[in-house]
């Protein structure tokens, strides 16, 4: 308690904090702000008769964007283009020799990267607002999917409805920028996490309380052996989230620390290095960027050939349907390889060996054993790629937890997905860096740090 009395004592600190909190209640506020064209009452029906892939799908993409896809509001898009567009960026860089060349400038070559992301911000916006209103808020078909606008499905209902949605993205890309700046942590990552921690109770409710709302628990979850939830599954349930934090807690600041010794020189009589010190590579060097790419990348193949069976009605377009439906066993297979190929790729596009050894050989740090040059950089490869397929088996389990609670304890998979999985993944993720920004805020002014005792 006194710790917490110290973070308001640095007026800096508490400033910080304050402009953070503001900007997620701005956030939340707006996050309920419905579109002006929609037809709020229907499409609340329809989206609530959404429980199966479809809706998994759309609560699944919503959880990681930080809007919602089940909801007609103005921030229905979340944070997501952004998101995509920055991730555009990186891959580029790595590839595409101008970008890469902008990205060694500095501070300049960063903040014109970051101009040309606002752009293409704008772009993806604009096309996923379009996609969404020509295929989920059309008028009502016969397969049940759609929702009629307020007025008429009119060219002006159409275009209002599009640069509303992007003009909220971009509000909120916006809101991140001025967290990262005024405020403490990464203002994208904090929307993202608030989207997520004001789900919980709503996870909670379905849970614990009577499908008919007449009691506040429902009774079967204190009866050993009853239907419904039941007190073992509810145990279950909380050991399984316990034991899925501590995991989360200590994979995400999980390093392999490898010894590094500078060399030393003598300045007049008096000789300067020769310490020891040591380079920290994370276990989990991707983080969740594996899981969003393949989890995105799953949703392809589910909305191609539920089209396609919708136009031909043909039995193998269904059956291709039901493959990539969430929960199955092939699609968690195919879940599994594609978090390990991203894994690697993105490890290999953020972290390059040969220029961390000559970043050590530069300031004349080598690794003991290993000449500096080719072979500190065969080795520091060899090393990242063992530690890779660690994080990469940490964020599979992650991944299918909720299937696996869904399927085995017979839970409701919105219940699943926020107490395991992706979203508690991102939440921790998140609330790790917030306390250590924080700590180095206390450091600075001799203040003892959240973690010390």
């Amino acid at each position: 308690m006194k710790k917490l009395i110290t973070i308001f004592k640095i007026p800096e600190l508490a400033q910080k904090i304050g402009i953070t909190l503001l900007f997620l209640v701005i956030y939340r506020i707006g996050f309920h702000v419905p579109l002006p064209v929609i037809d709020q009452r229907k499409m609340l029906e329809n989206i609530s008769q959404q429980t199966g892939a479809l809706g998994q799908l759309l609560g699944f993409v919503s959880l990681l964007s930080g809007g919602s896809f089940t909801q007609s509001t103005i921030f229905g898009l979340g944070i997501m283009p952004y998101i995509s567009a920055s991730i555009i960026f990186q891959l580029l860089a790595s590839v595409y020799p101008p970008l890469e060349k902008l990205q060694k400038e500095g501070e300049s070559g960063r903040k014109k990267i970051n101009e040309y992301t606002r752009y293409a911000t704008v772009l993806i916006c604009l096309f996923q607002a379009f996609i969404w209103v020509q295929t989920i808020l059309k008028p009502t078909t016969e397969n049940g999917y759609g929702w009629a606008f307020e007025g008429g499905y009119t060219f002006m209902n159409v275009l209002m409805a599009v640069i509303t949605l992007t003009a909220g993205s971009i509000f909120l890309m916006w809101l991140g920028e001025q967290i990262d700046e005024y405020g403490i942590g990464n203002g994208i990552s904090l929307i993202i996490m608030a989207g997520i921690v004001v789900r919980i109770p709503d996870a909670t409710k379905l849970l614990l309380m009577d499908p008919t709302g007449k009691h506040l628990i429902n009774p079967s979850v204190l009866t050993l052996g009853g239907e419904g939830v039941g007190f073992e599954k509810l145990v279950v349930l909380i050991a399984l989230f316990i034991a899925v934090v501590v995991a989360i807690v200590a994979i995400t600041k999980g390093q392999r620390r490898i010894p590094t010794q500078s060399a030393k020189h003598v300045r007049g009589r008096r000789v300067y290095g020769g310490t020891r010190q040591f380079l920290p590579l994370r276990v989990n060097q991707a983080g969740v960027m594996p899981i969003i790419f393949a989890s995105s990348l799953l949703m392809i193949p589910f909305f191609v050939f539920n089209w396609l069976h919708s136009v031909s009605s043909a039995s193998w377009s269904e059956s291709l349907k039901e493959i990539f439906s969430r929960q199955t066993y092939t699609y968690n297979l195919l879940y599994i390889a594609l978090i390990y190929f991203f894994c690697y790729f993105w490890t290999a596009i953020t972290f390059n060996p040969k220029d961390m050894a000559d970043n050590l050989k530069d300031y004349g740090s080598f690794i003991p054993g290993y000449r500096p040059g080719k072979r500190t950089a065969d080795y520091l490869e060899r090393v990242i790629l063992r530690i890779t397929y660690v994080g990469a088996a940490f964020l599979a389990v992650v991944a299918i937890i909720p299937s696996i609670i869904t399927t085995s304890l017979d839970v409701d998979y919105r219940v699943a997905s926020f107490y395991g999985g992706t979203g508690l993944l991102i939440v921790i993720s998140v609330a790790l860096d917030v306390v250590q920004k924080i700590n180095s805020h206390l450091v600075m002014r001799n203040y003892p740090g959240l973690t010390e005792d």
